[in-house]
């Protein structure tokens, strides 16, 4: 059969560049940073997140959504739950690897990781703490978490030897009929049973090593104090934010605010950066605190993002040179 003039096929280089407009609206923001690789850019600050015990990367995902959209570089690298000389020397290794400036963030046990991670790198501008572990030089996170009552994460916890290459020891799970209400109590319950059987352990003597730096004295931070935390005690938060001098801001979140909260934790973490018109401080504060009464998700910003709207209309003008192409 043969091809009308008014239905000439559209040239290979038009489908090509429409395809690839196609997929650059539709990819995930983080999947744009990660193929970048960890290196500043944009005139933005690197984002470094990091997770804390019970859980992994993945529950940073919304964060890095929006922060990914606004043009912030974002790395999450795995927290590998060794203990604190351990896990700090591999999250330094990664800061080393990054140029331009960094904000580190730490959740939980991840707090103390940072403290100790961020210990002369001097890129690493500002850090936040959300419902997290603080110590001091000298302290542990073991002993500091004794520190206030409140936290029913004892009671909670599953110890199960392990054996490995070059030596055994214990794991540190919680109890699977324990872990929503501890940890994560105001997301869905579904979510919840999928988290418990697929949180990754701590170990136990880990948690007792003492810190032998704290960036937080040399470096400015920010810190979230969950009001409905069970797993470390919001007395306890509140007294390390105050100790470290931290920008505060105090949500009704459970432990894991960057998943019920992600807009309060991205808009903590821009004014870490020195980005999103807020200031930090009281006038921070008081931001954070309106975005989690208004609960605004602007999914749409999220998942275009800059990029992506840039690649949509690129995509119209090239439909509309197809178009006229194929009525010729």
């Amino acid at each position: 059969m043969g091809i009308s003039p008014s239905r000439r096929p559209i040239s290979s280089a038009v489908t090509v560049a429409l395809a690839a407009c196609a997929v650059a609206a539709t990819a995930s923001p983080a999947l744009a940073a990660v193929a970048g690789g960890p290196t500043g850019g944009g005139g933005k600050p690197t984002v470094v997140l990091i997770h804390g015990a019970f859980a992994d990367a993945s529950g940073w995902n919304d964060v890095a959504e929006r922060l990914t959209a606004d043009g912030y570089p974002v790395v999450a690298p795995p927290n590998e739950l060794r203990g604190v000389a351990n896990d700090a020397a591999y999250v330094a290794s990664v800061l080393k690897s990054i140029t331009g400036p960094i904000v580190l963030a730490g959740h939980s046990y991840g707090g103390a990781v940072i403290s100790q991670a961020a210990a002369g790198i001097a890129n690493v501008k500002s850090l936040v703490y959300l419902s997290a572990l603080m110590p001091d030089v000298g302290e542990s996170p073991a002993e500091l978490s004794a520190k206030f009552a409140g936290s029913e994460l004892g009671t909670a916890l599953n110890p199960v030897p392990y054996t490995e290459h070059g030596g055994s020891g214990t794991d540190l799970y919680l109890k699977s009929d324990k872990f929503r209400d501890v940890f994560a109590a105001d997301l869905p319950e579904a979510q919840t049973r999928t988290m418990a059987a697929e949180q990754r352990p701590l170990a136990q003597a880990g948690f007792g090593e003492k810190l032998t730096a704290a960036a937080w004295h040399d470096i400015p931070s920010w810190f979230l104090v969950s009001r409905q935390d069970k797993a470390i005690a919001p007395e306890l938060e509140r007294f390390e934010a105050k100790r470290a001098k931290a920008h505060t801001v105090e949500i009704d979140s459970s432990h894991v605010a960057m998943m019920s909260h992600p807009d309060v934790v991205a808009q903590l973490i821009r004014e870490a950066a020195g980005f999103g018109g807020a200031g930090a401080g009281s006038g921070g504060g008081t931001a954070a605190a309106e975005l989690a009464a208004t609960g605004s998700h602007d999914r749409v910003v999220a998942l275009v993002g800059a990029a992506g709207a840039a690649a949509l209309l690129t995509g119209v003008a090239l439909t509309r040179i197809a178009r006229r192409r194929s009525t010729r």
